[in-house]
């Protein structure tokens, strides 16, 4: 990616779009209201599937924007209060910052964006992933269900009639036929077979290896991106968990054990939730599957962007199925 230098000095990408195309002249008078000083660079950051990330330094540091893509202000605005009241609750996660008039969510292309402090760390490529690293993820997945109990939660934008709506998209696209094949009867299937009676509560949706920022210490940073955050079955989100991290050519039953583990630390499962484990993890295969189709496959943009393959998650449920119930248990531990 080039960094272009302005006339006055600030550098932009030439290529910051991820979705939508935020010239620097409205990055300038979106930040104004924040008080951060002159903006001296403004970078698109090829991360994420739905929505624009920007890194910006200003005067006074360095901060993350973000523009939503795909919710309105008063999703966006959820998103914030949610955000900070996990704050308070010893999640390490940042919440956006109130510009000058206490306003959190402001409008860049008329659509909401939210300045975020920047957070230091890095993110773990698959193959570095060790033991010690997702039994942290597993207790930090854990604090979030458990500080989730006296939050506010509402429904996700992946319940099984939204993942219809998206497999009647695909289906509908000549492109996309082969990948839809059998898509409908194994989400109906595996939906059947969920346990309406597990515990639910606020779920993170999306913890994955991009989401999390480690320290050079080896410590967890931060938790990152809760646009998917809702109420949900709490073991689902356990198992989208897994699926993100215990998969290398397949499911890694150390990686998998120390997962559960941590998580069990802060949070015990109960008889019918290891139970329920299989059926929640083929829902979550299935509902990354059909969303990486839709959100990628099928559709077309310029600038920077991580690509993320659909087959990868059709290959951990063709995985889970095969394992079967208890298979699963042996693997989980």
């Amino acid at each position: 990616m080039t960094i272009m230098d302005s006339p006055n000095g600030t550098r932009y990408s030439d290529r910051v779009a991820v979705h939508t195309p935020v010239p620097v002249e409205s990055a300038c008078v979106f930040l104004e209201p924040y008080a951060v000083g002159a903006l001296r660079r403004f970078e698109g950051i090829a991360a994420g599937s739905v929505n624009s990330n920007f890194q910006v330094t200003t005067a006074s540091g360095r901060f993350f924007l973000r523009v939503y893509e795909e919710q309105d202000n008063d999703g966006a605005s959820r998103e914030a209060v949610l955000l900070d009241e996990l704050a308070h609750h010893e999640v390490p996660t940042p919440a956006p910052l109130a510009d000058t008039t206490g306003r959190v969510i402001g409008v860049i292309a008329d659509k909401p964006a939210a300045l975020f402090p920047w957070c230091d760390g890095h993110m773990r490529c698959q193959k570095s992933v060790t033991a010690d690293d997702v039994m942290r993820v597993g207790e930090a997945l854990a604090r979030v269900h458990r500080a989730g109990a006296a939050l506010h939660r509402g429904e996700g934008r992946f319940r099984y009639e939204d993942l219809l709506q998206r497999l009647d998209t695909i289906e509908a696209s000549t492109a996309s036929c082969e990948a839809a094949v059998g898509l409908r009867d194994k989400l109906a299937t595996w939906t059947s077979r969920r346990n309406v009676s597990l515990p639910r509560g606020l779920i993170h949706g999306d913890l994955f290896r991009d989401n999390v920022l480690w320290r050079e210490d080896g410590a967890l940073a931060a938790l990152l991106d809760f646009e998917s955050a809702s109420d949900g079955v709490l073991v689902y989100d356990l198992m989208v968990t897994v699926l993100a991290w215990c998969v290398g050519s397949g499911l890694d039953a150390t990686l998998c054990r120390a997962l559960v583990a941590g998580y069990e630390r802060v949070r015990p499962l109960s008889t019918e939730e290891r139970r329920g484990l299989l059926a929640e993890g083929c829902v979550a295969a299935l509902r990354f599957t059909i969303t990486r189709i839709t959100d990628y496959a099928m559709r077309a943009t310029e600038g920077p962007r991580v690509i993320k393959d659909w087959r990868r998650f059709a290959m951990r449920l063709d995985a889970l199925e095969r394992l079967g119930v208890e298979g699963l248990a042996e693997v989980i531990g």
